[in-house]
């Protein structure tokens, strides 16, 4: 399908990644969840209504799809989804990575591009402690089973927590260093729920900065890339940032079937649940021009 007309808001932003949140369900307990502001949300949409979705998002000429969750590998239909995603999109998963060994050449086979992998810890106490889960092992398997079937690069999301997991910024770094195939994304703890370990990432973002052997800006989100001794980093704050704001171009739909514009905000949803064709294509071009940089 080719595209027909580019989304485009107010502030002259394009969209042309989407994130589709297949289920708030989830075999882990992390103890900083705000599951992107969702709550007790109705039944999660069904494989034809995330199809129509991605079907207009084509036409619109979207040019990535990520699944996230809750965790996406547990529903029993994402093969099915990976499969529809309309030619010329490429797609992603972000997952915590605990299902990711078993599946991971189906994922590929399916046509999944890459996967995120959420990983704060490689403590396995530490890890138990954020999680609720005794199972790093399982992860660290998954991330294995990624690379070996070829969805890479394989980006590692590590939430940075105060007084938790932020001693453990170099022990990622050696993880990462002198494998191409994994990028260490140092992400910004997000304030949808109540919990005190927000750490600054400024100051990480200055230490990443002085030990670097180069510093790229990616066109995408103009976020910073850091290259330390064979390690490459990425920072993401969303938080007070007027950066991350004027180069978003991503819309989101929750897993009970609204489109969502802004990542930062839960007042301003579009159900979309039964609608198709002219209803939601109109529906998208109503969520784009509600689209506006949450810090200016």
């Amino acid at each position: 399908m080719s595209a027909t007309e580019t989304l485009r808001d107010s502030y002259g932003r394009p969209v042309t990644n989407l994130r589709i949140s297949l289920t708030s369900r989830c075999n882990l307990s992390c103890i900083y969840c705000h599951a992107e502001g969702e709550k007790n949300p109705a039944t999660e949409m069904s494989t034809d209504e995330i199809i129509a979705i991605m079907n207009v998002a084509a036409k619109f000429g979207i040019r990535s799809i990520k699944f996230t969750g809750g965790e996406p590998l547990i529903r029993p239909d994402i093969l099915d989804i990976i499969r529809a995603v309309p030619v010329g999109i490429e797609s992603s998963v972000t997952t915590n990575g605990i299902l990711l060994a078993d599946m991971a050449y189906d994922l590929k086979t399916a046509g999944l591009r890459r996967v995120n992998v959420s990983l704060d810890s490689l403590n396995p106490e530490t890890y138990k402690r954020i999680t609720g889960c005794d199972c790093l092992n399982n992860v660290l398997a998954g991330i294995d089973a990624a690379l070996r079937a070829g969805l890479t690069p394989v980006k590692l999301n590590m939430v940075i927590l105060s007084g938790i997991n932020d001693n453990e910024i170099d022990d990622f770094l050696d993880y990462v260093r002198d494998n191409r195939n994994l990028v260490l994304q140092l992400i910004e703890l997000m304030h949808f729920k109540d919990c005190d370990y927000h750490g600054d990432l400024k100051g990480v973002e200055a230490m990443l900065a002085s030990r670097s052997s180069g510093i790229l800006t990616r066109r995408m989100h103009h976020r910073k890339k850091y290259c330390l001794d064979g390690a490459e980093v990425e920072v993401v704050r969303p938080l007070h940032n007027t950066e991350f704001c004027a180069y978003c171009n991503r819309l989101r739909v929750t897993s009970d079937g609204k489109l969502k514009p802004c990542l930062l905000r839960t007042d301003n949803h579009l159900s979309i649940r039964g609608t198709k064709g002219a209803e939601l294509e109109s529906l998208f071009r109503k969520a784009v021009e509600q689209r506006e940089p949450f810090f200016k």
